[in-house]
């Protein structure tokens, strides 16, 4: 809690003080009839809390045999956590997890040392066009978690905590919010929740937490008069009490944050490290391609394919 990313001794007090310290507007990318939006990392803040990575996966529609093909890659010093409201993915693991991810289910694969993964709409099953919506984050972990074993974690959406009435329904997805805990163990302070609004229904924001952020998946919200629509995030200042309400057509939020990391990340690829020297470590590892001895191993039933190392 030492460290944060965006506050600085010139920044505005008393008056001035807007509830909202960061609006930021997602970066759009086309991955080939297949929309990803960026929030995290942003140009103005890397992370909120823990979370150093968040990306909007689609609303798309997967044809038969065409759809979502991400080929073995390796990650070290995060966790991940991929979120779905519709469709389904196929998640294999160096550690040989063959799991089938899928709407309102937490997949938290925690990197540590190296792990290597693949994510694949590859159901042979599949005869109609497939909806496919959902949110992919990955979580910095603390300096004494990042040479950790790997591990993957798969809870359903029946062991989830689920808060409803009054015109909202929040389901707890990582950390601790509202007096509730989920019950996937992480290594930080956070909280990361699945919120739906009805038309002008309303709820606070955890007040446990000292960094908070909101990101509006569909509909709108209003924060102290202020309207924010889908596709955009925001980060609140550490102790104000902050309130949101969602707009004609209701809202579906994702509430995010935690403690600030101990110091600050660098992120290249798909590594997250608190050092540059242990990012150039596992480039050489992956470069090398020893999948019998070297530091990363292939997805078993995976293996025939892997994404190279980028030019760097």
């Amino acid at each position: 809690m030492s460290w944060n990313p965006a506050l600085d001794p010139h920044c505005p007090t008393g008056d001035e003080v807007d509830s909202i310290e960061t609006l930021i507007i997602p970066r759009a990318r086309d991955l080939g009839g297949f929309e990803v939006r960026r929030a995290l990392p942003a140009p103005k803040r890397q992370m909120v809390g823990p979370f150093i990575f968040f990306d909007q996966m689609g609303p798309a529609e997967f044809l038969p045999s065409r759809g979502l093909d991400v080929r073995p890659h390796p990650h070290i010093g995060l966790a991940t956590i991929s979120y779905l409201y519709r469709g389904r993915m196929h998640h294999r693991d160096s550690l040989g997890t063959d799991q089938w991810i899928e709407p309102g289910a937490v997949n938290w694969m925690v990197a540590g040392h190296g792990i290597t993964h693949s994510e694949r709409t590859d159901d042979a099953t599949q005869k109609d066009p497939m909806p496919f919506f959902g949110i992919q984050t990955w979580v910095a972990l603390p300096k004494d978690h990042e040479d950790r074993a790997p591990e993957f974690v798969h809870a359903a959406p029946s062991e989830l905590p689920i808060l409803d009435g009054e015109g909202k329904q929040v389901r707890l997805i990582l950390g601790s919010a509202y007096g509730e805990t989920a019950p996937v163990k992480t290594a930080s302070e956070m909280f990361y929740a699945d919120v739906v609004l009805q038309p002008g229904a309303g709820i606070p924001l955890p007040d446990n937490h000292e960094d908070r952020g909101v990101y509006v998946t569909e509909g709108s919200v209003t924060v102290a008069g202020e309207i924010y629509q889908s596709g955009q995030m925001m980060v609140f200042r550490p102790g104000d009490a902050v309130s949101l309400h969602a707009g004609e057509t209701g809202a579906r939020l994702m509430l995010l944050g935690g403690a600030t990391m101990e110091g600050p990340r660098y992120i290249w690829w798909n590594f997250v490290a608190s050092s540059k020297e242990r990012i150039e470590e596992v480039k050489e590892a992956w470069r090398r391609e020893d999948w019998n001895d070297g530091r990363f191993q292939l997805p078993p039933g995976d293996e025939d394919e892997f994404i190279p190392l980028p030019n760097s």
